[in-house]
């Protein structure tokens, strides 16, 4: 593939150029393959993580370096979210033609952007680069991962077992390679230089190094996501939703709620139902104890993220709440910003409480919060009104709206919702992102369009501003 590269970024990493120049080489071959032979490449790298035996060693591995999250639930989330990407991908065209419209005399060319850059966060070392590798490879690309410094083991784990079903089907190695340790920002920085497209997943930094490398760059949002609960929603099951949601992985993904917005008339039985499902309120001696532990230099502490809410409850010092197990500590919030860092992202299960006396008022609010941080992500509701949820989409600044669900893990895409699986989710320009949509393996695909001739109709003036015409005149 023809591509402006950065000559002095990669005069300053010749590895990288190395890496980049075996992924031409590999990328070239895929090139040549048919629909069937990509679909044996895709199930190859599917397989390589959703073997249980392989899966849970990820998962270890994963939790031991980065010391994020449980092992349980990042079995779960590598198997799901693999078997749920390779189920969006099975009888997908990406190989050729794909589409054709007799009507417009347009036909759609499948083909590949070339090397992928794909940068991965520490929270899903295994998942996160699973999907890009295999959305990557169904488009017949290479992809080169850029994993974080406590993630790179577990990836390169992923990749031995990947190269591995390679062998077994005579597939390149160099199709799927990893940036060698010590991970640092130049390399990744060359690496994004290098490549035909990057697609960044983690840090804001990372994503706004991508969109400023001078390479065609996706990137995603902060996370912050709030829920609505109104009045009319069936608390039971809105906090076993919202329980399972904030608890998963111990709230290290970017779609766990991080604020609950409750209308007034469901206040009492939600919150009655929190606590019965094992959360705890906590009073403001202890709101004030947790945001030190939290934030102790303004900045959130690898003390808590990623850690469970018994775990953060005795590194606050607070045996008594310990010995109750909890499964989420909660907090009444009432502000909004800098000087309540509990209205942000908070990467554990920790989860703020706002009141709000009507729908209306809990609209308001989730602006509020997202004007500070997450705007452009998602939004959850748990309401009986159908309007509701039309409501949201029309006003909050989201780029999805979640109903009745446990929104961390139906944001990315469930077997129960229409939303394609995915670790990266676009945010639209409230995120200062180029798309609002779960990324998914057409943006791994450049789109040949072919166009013949076909029977001309033009429409008149008066066709197209007859309306205009009518009621302002011609002048």
């Amino acid at each position: 593939m023809a591509h402006t590269h950065d000559p002095a970024a990669l005069a300053a990493k010749p590895e990288v150029a190395a890496l980049v120049a075996r992924a031409r080489a590999a990328q070239t071959i895929a090139n040549g393959y048919d629909q069937e032979r990509v679909d044996e490449l895709v199930a190859a790298a599917g397989w390589a993580i959703i073997e249980p035996a392989r899966n849970r060693a990820l998962a270890e591995l994963a939790v031991a370096d980065t010391g994020v999250g449980n092992v349980e639930d990042k079995v779960r989330k590598n198997h799901r979210k693999t078997l749920g990407l390779l189920r969006d991908l099975h009888g997908a065209k990406s190989v050729g033609v794909i589409a054709e419209d007799a009507a417009k005399g347009i036909t759609e060319i499948a083909r590949p952007v070339g090397v992928v850059c794909a940068v991965t966060p520490s929270t899903n070392p295994a998942a996160t680069p699973a999907n890009k590798i295999i959305n990557a490879l169904k488009g017949r690309n290479a992809v080169i991962v850029a994993p974080s410094p406590k993630g790179w083991a577990t990836c390169a784990q992923l990749l031995e077992y990947i190269h591995t079903a390679f062998d077994r089907i005579g597939a390149p190695r160099d199709l799927v390679q990893v940036l060698p340790q010590p991970i640092g920002k130049a390399a990744t920085l060359a690496l994004m230089a290098a490549c035909d497209l990057v697609v960044a997943t983690g840090s804001q930094a990372n994503v706004r190094a991508a969109y400023a490398s001078g390479t065609p760059a996706f990137g995603v949002g902060a996370g912050n996501v709030a829920g609505i609960v109104d009045e009319t929603a069936d608390v039971e099951l809105a906090a076993a939703r919202i329980l399972r949601s904030k608890t998963f992985d111990n709230a290290t993904s970017c779609s766990s709620e991080n604020s609950l917005v409750v209308v007034d008339a469901a206040r009492a039985p939600l919150l009655a139902a929190l606590r019965a499902g094992g959360a705890v309120l906590l009073n403001a001696a202890q709101k004030a104890e947790l945001q030190a532990l939290m934030w102790p230099q303004g900045k959130l502490s690898n003390a808590v993220i990623g850690q469970d809410a018994t775990v953060i409850a005795e590194r606050a010092g607070w045996s008594a709440i310990a010995a109750l197990k909890p499964r989420v500590l909660l907090v009444e919030e009432d502000g909004v910003g800098e000087d309540h860092p509990f209205s942000g992202e908070k990467l554990c299960p920790v989860l703020s409480v706002y009141a709000a006396t009507d729908f209306e008022q809990a609209m308001q609010r989730v602006e509020q919060i997202y004007a500070f941080q997450g705007a452009g992500h998602s939004v959850g509701l748990h309401s009986a009104l159908h309007q509701r949820a039309l409501d949201l989409g029309l006003r909050l600044p989201v780029s999805r709206v979640i109903v009745d669900q446990a929104h961390c893990i139906a944001t990315g895409g469930s077997f129960d919702n229409g939303l394609p699986f995915s670790l990266s989710m676009g945010c639209g320009t409230w995120g200062k992102n180029n798309f609002s949509d779960n990324m998914n393996y057409r943006h791994y695909l450049n789109i040949t369009r072919v166009a013949r001739p076909i029977p001309e109709r033009m429409p008149s003036e008066d066709e197209l501003l007859g309306g205009y015409f009518a009621k302002h005149g011609r002048a």
